[in-house]
């Protein structure tokens, strides 16, 4: 057995037997450095990896967007959203649900966490859709398969972790999540028209509101709509930086939770202790990874799998095919974060050698690892949603999530087929 398989094993077997997974990989990183290198070195590799990272400027980042995400659920958006999408969808069979996804969608552009947009959006639209009869199989998988939009339109933590382990500029990977963002938003309204048209219940219709009615709706989403403009355009236009980018972004959030009169300094200690708990966590993980990484590299895992691949033909979409197999397979057994950390250091040096452009494959591992959220036994979405409403089975959400499963899997062969979709912002 090669050195780096049984790391693998080891790593493996810790995860399933429930140690965290920051502590796993930097054990797992930490032990097999030690055997290659030995004490000395691997201990200053240790010290530098935690020490210089945590001073890197560019991972004020991550704090200063989750501050962001936390003001934005604080401000009370989410409903003004909700209720501008429900005024141009009500007259429409399904119209409840699929104003859940784009309010959703909506959410994340501002908030950036998909548990939070899910817990969130299931107080504001379960109630309405329970009230109109929507069956909890078909409300429930709206709000999960909704909520998963929150890792990939930007501002997306998961995409600032990809870009800080790839070396890549996290401005242009949240560019290049805009398009596909959209083109989820649009699959799982698909995916709503499907079930409500294969379903048997009776969903009511309401009266189709007057155009001025539905304008004037649209009122309460210019707080959402300014932030995110605010946030994306300085870094498209090059005002400021990504790092800037997320200040300026928490301080337009706090902002808005003052005009929305929701501001209390015991909201602010909250908000400020979520961010640090979060961060502080979240820190520990990426080191973990960065630790395990370099164990990667030492070992020669990197080079085998290269070798590997070329022994069956060298095929760079074989390479792609296989990489999505093994994130369909793990995404029922880890969650999204874990399976980024622990994939990520392995696969894109192996990506970028077959000529992959690591601004797309960022977006292809998230738009990936978005099914994970959704899917049996481990789907976080549909773990939020319980714990909010614990009325509902887990298996009827999970009943209800097929076919937004399905658009899922058709958007990442569309983004296979057409990179450009990802890259024509960048």
């Amino acid at each position: 057995m090669e050195h780096w398989q049984l790391g693998i094993a080891i790593l493996l077997v810790l995860l399933l037997g429930g140690v965290p997974i920051a502590f796993a990989l930097t054990a797992v990183g930490l032990v097999g450095t030690i055997s290659i290198i030995g004490w000395a070195p691997a201990m200053a590799l240790l010290g530098s990896t935690f020490f210089d990272n945590g001073r890197d400027y560019s991972l004020s980042v991550l704090p200063l967007f989750l501050m962001m995400g936390n003001f934005v659920v604080q401000s009370g958006i989410a409903s003004e959203l909700y209720n501008a999408a429900y005024a141009w969808l009500r007259h429409r069979k399904g119209g409840l649900a699929t104003a859940t996804v784009i309010a959703c969608g909506a959410f994340s552009s501002v908030c950036g966490s998909s548990m939070a947009t899910a817990a969130t959006m299931t107080r504001i639209a379960l109630p309405s859709m329970r009230r109109f009869g929507y069956p909890d199989r078909l409300s429930t998988a709206s709000i999960a398969a909704g909520g998963t939009l929150g890792i990939l339109i930007p501002p997306s933590v998961i995409l600032v972790f990809y870009g800080i382990m790839t070396q890549q500029d996290i401005g242009k990977l949240f560019l290049a999540g805009i398009i596909p963002g959209l083109l989820g938003i649009f699959g799982y309204a698909m995916a709503v028209r499907f079930s409500v048209a294969t379903g048997k219940d009776d969903l009511p219709v309401e009266p189709k509101l007057p155009l001025r009615d539905r304008i004037l709706a649209l009122k309460g989403t210019a707080g959402a709509l300014l932030l995110f403009v605010y946030v994306m355009g300085g870094i498209y236009l090059g005002v400021f930086t990504p790092t800037e980018s997320a200040g300026m972004g928490a301080g337009g959030a706090l902002l808005l939770t003052i005009l929305s009169r929701r501001f209390s300094w015991g909201a602010l200690i909250d908000v400020l202790y979520d961010t640090m708990k979060t961060t502080a966590m979240m820190f520990f993980i990426l080191f973990g990874a960065l630790t395990f990484s370099n164990y990667v590299n030492l070992s020669g895992m990197t080079r085998d799998i290269q070798a590997f691949l070329e022994a069956f033909g060298g095929n760079r979409w074989g390479v792609i095919v296989l990489i999505l197999l093994i994130y369909l397979v793990l995404g029922c057994v880890f969650e999204s974060l874990s399976m980024i950390m622990l994939t990520v250091p392995v696969f894109y040096p192996i990506v970028a050698a077959q000529g992959f452009d690591l601004i797309w494959f960022g977006i292809f591992v998230v738009v990936v690892t978005e099914i994970s959220y959704i899917t049996p036994p481990v789907g976080l979405n549909a773990f939020v949603l319980r714990s909010v409403v614990p009325d509902v089975a887990l298996g009827t959400i999970f009943r209800g999530l097929g076919p937004f499963i399905v658009a899922d899997i058709i958007r990442i062969a569309l983004l296979t087929l057409v990179p450009g979709l990802v890259l024509f912002l960048t």
